[in-house]
């Protein structure tokens, strides 16, 4: 099939999204996305990036943020599960990186399990009152480092100690509405299997967030390609086309996903 999403529109001829009108934007500096979202990302709107394992996630997570903290917007990136160390190595494949976004302070790294054992939360099963403390945690951090882009990667790695699907949807809901408040865009990383049939592991999330971008491998005359599509963006009007991105030295290219042959969806 072509994309795994539940609920994904069919084909429609690509092109770029009408700007509302009024309506600040968070520029993602990845000018395809940008296009197709009318400008960018309704700012301090919470989006979730779906998708299964090597179809681009981190990458383009990364680069919203690269990109923001070159237009002067401090950036972060929590971290549940790679160190921070080798998340700015692999940086280096980017010809636009620059180490000074990092020793400046524009781009800040934050290992989540280091943050777990300064705030004593290292129960297997974090409780409410455990998610109140770190929603707060990430706030303060937030406010006090002045961050206008943040990442979490992955609230699917996050929510293995979160056993409740009504804890899943109160931390989900408060983080969006601390990160808004603070005026600050937030992507949330989710790991989904092609076969699973929703946008998040409990299927909870995709509900309370404000944007699905969903990335998938598709497989066509023996090739592999990755695609994109918007699968919702709340506050923009966005094109639902499909499009194959490339993941290279100089950032990630989008171009229309054209129909036709087969193409069958693969992990």
């Amino acid at each position: 099939m072509e994309s795994p999403g539940p609920s994904a529109a069919g084909p429609e001829p690509p092109g770029r999204a009408e700007p509302a009108v009024g309506l600040e934007r968070c520029v993602t500096g990845i000018e395809g996305l940008d296009n197709i979202l009318g400008g960018g990302i309704p700012r301090g709107n919470t989006v979730l990036i779906a998708g299964s394992v090597g179809t681009g996630k981190t990458t383009l997570s990364l680069e919203f943020l690269l990109r923001g903290a070159e237009r002067g917007e401090r950036s972060l990136f929590l971290s549940v599960t790679e160190a921070s160390d080798k998340l700015v190595q692999n940086l280096s494949t980017f010809e636009f990186f620059r180490t000074d976004l990092v020793v400046d302070g524009k781009l800040v790294f934050v290992d989540l399990p280091v943050l777990y054992e300064k705030l004593g939360l290292e129960s297997e099963e974090l409780s409410s009152e455990e998610l109140d403390i770190l929603v707060r945690t990430i706030r303060d951090l937030v406010r006090s480092l002045g961050i206008k882009r943040l990442v979490l990667d992955s609230l699917t790695s996050l929510c293995y100690r979160i056993r409740k699907d009504e804890q899943i949807r109160e931390f989900v809901l408060r983080l969006g509405e601390e990160m808004s408040a603070c005026d600050c865009t937030s992507v949330l990383v989710s790991e989904i299997t092609p076969t699973q049939g929703r946008y998040s592991t409990r299927g909870v999330e995709e509900a309370i967030v404000d944007g699905i971008i969903l990335l998938w491998n598709a497989r066509r005359r023996g090739d592999i390609h990755r695609v994109l599509q918007i699968v919702k963006m709340r506050g923009s009007a966005h094109s639902h086309a499909q499009y194959v991105i490339e993941l290279t030295p100089i950032g990630i290219l989008m171009t229309p996903h054209l129909k036709g042959a087969r193409a069958d969806e693969e992990g």
